[in-house]
């Protein structure tokens, strides 16, 4: 199901554009404030953006750059209040795909999303995440709470696979087998130990990430 994050302060539009998306078989979440929506993405990417331009802690634009410098590739819509020049102007040079001015048709605005999927590959494909971790595989890049982490080969492959398999406990031996001696590189079981401490201090010890006792690890939404 397509995922749709909506950032509007209306409760009355916000209500309207949620239930018809439901009926189109969307799964459109609302979010009232900028800060809202930000913490949300830096939990889990959603498949498109529509953001309302007047937004009480904000400027819609702002959380499009915002957004645009984080995922390239994720599909935004920025929505205006009236068709003015210097508010489109300024959506795309933030990074908006495309616009749409209130009061808008809801056909028209299903339209103007499935034409934008249509021509944007599924971004959230890319991500995976897992409370406040995020991990752009294309880019193999890692963040935490939105901000940009550094991290190992090593640490990078062992969030990498325990992230891939959500929910599942993987083994230390397991780990230890995919990680490093598919590469040809023996190591013992404290350099599991090592890495993964040193995983756990840079993404600030994470509650999403837990340790399985004389077994292995797991990582698990909603902790």
């Amino acid at each position: 199901m397509t995922e749709v994050y909506y950032i509007e302060d209306d409760e009355n539009i916000a209500d309207i554009v949620k239930k018809y998306l439901e009926q189109k078989g969307f799964d459109p979440s609302i979010f009232p404030t900028i800060a809202s929506a930000k913490c949300a993405l830096t939990q889990h990417i959603p498949d498109i953006l529509l953001i309302d331009w007047n937004m009480p802690d904000g400027s819609g634009d702002t959380l499009c750059q915002w957004a645009r410098r984080k995922w390239k590739d994720l599909p935004i819509i920025l929505i205006t209040v009236r068709n003015d020049t210097r508010d489109i102007i300024s959506g795309f040079d933030q990074g908006a795909d495309d616009h749409i001015a209130k009061p808008f048709e809801l056909e028209v605005l299903h339209a103007r999303i499935q034409a934008l999927l249509r021509r944007s590959k599924n971004v959230s494909g890319g991500y995976l995440s897992c409370g406040p971790i995020s991990v752009d595989t294309d880019r193999m890049m890692v963040f935490c709470q939105g901000e940009e982490i550094t991290v190992s080969q090593g640490e990078y492959q062992l969030l990498l696979l325990l992230m891939e398999n959500k929910g599942k406990t993987i083994t230390r031996e397991r780990l230890l087998e995919q990680i490093w001696d598919q590469n040809g590189n023996y190591v013992n079981d404290n350099t599991l130990t090592v890495t993964m401490k040193r995983l756990r201090e840079k993404l600030r010890h994470p509650p999403c990430l837990k340790t399985i006792r004389s077994f292995g690890y797991r990582m698990e939404d909603g902790t």
